[in-house]
């Protein structure tokens, strides 16, 4: 089972160094793949700061990380579509623990562990472990095999946020969702640079939006952009 690694960004330049390294360091032969899908609205030099790295520059035509996700899934050689954010730190053996967990689950994430000694923050990261759907986050990744992804029709690209909640909800209607036992590590960035409750009421604003169907994944983008301060 080979493995193609999905990276969607937006002027990650500064950020992603570590990430990139920690894939290359950490990954098998089955990872035929590290593809760096870039917005066509950055403008860092992310292709020069990862010339070195082992890993394909794509400077997408796409806007969003959904579009973006979906034109790397197109160009994707792997059997299996592994979705990163490039701010996430992969576990050792992460590439053992997507095939075992693809066993016995038809897709997956893992758990998170923010970036924090922050106790509030800890307390979220605990919650990664359980199967609800308020719990999850793209920053927790995604994996799947590619034939399944595409027979879901990926991701739906008039979510310009929150395409990883809407992806799951409608693949939980057909396939079976597995959490490893296993975390990723999270940037803690945005908590930093917002604090741990102005998060919380944006999360929340943003989950309550998006269940109650009344308002337009547009509509949901701008107001959490509104209410943070966010660099990404």
């Amino acid at each position: 089972m080979t493995v193609s690694i999905l990276i969607p960004t937006f002027n990650e330049s500064k950020t992603i160094q570590k990430t990139i390294e920690e894939i290359v360091s950490k990954k098998t032969d089955e990872v035929v793949e590290v593809l760096i899908l870039d917005s066509v609205n950055s403008t860092d030099n992310l292709k020069e700061t990862l010339a070195s790295q082992g890993v394909k520059y794509i400077k997408t035509p796409c806007d969003s990380r959904a579009s973006q996700m979906n034109f790397g899934a197109n160009l994707a050689k792997g059997d299996v579509l592994f979705f990163v954010h490039a701010d996430t730190i992969l576990p050792n053996n992460y590439v053992s623990e997507i095939t075992n967990m693809l066993q016995f689950s038809d897709f997956g994430c893992f758990r998170a562990i923010i970036d924090s000694k922050n106790i509030l923050l800890k307390i979220n990261s605990f919650f990664t472990r359980f199967n609800f759907l308020w719990c999850r986050g793209g920053d927790q990744t995604l994996f799947l095999k590619k034939a399944d992804f595409l027979e879901l029709g990926g991701f739906d690209e008039q979510y310009v946020i929150m395409e990883d909640y809407a992806f799951i909800k409608k693949a939980q209607s057909k396939f079976k969702f597995g959490i490893s036992k296993k975390s990723v590590i999270v940037s803690a960035r945005k908590y930093k640079k917002n604090g741990f409750w102005r998060i919380q009421l944006a999360n929340f604003a943003a989950m309550r939006a998006f269940l109650s169907e009344n308002t337009t994944p547009q509509q949901i983008k701008e107001k959490y952009t509104k209410s943070l301060d966010l660099d990404y």
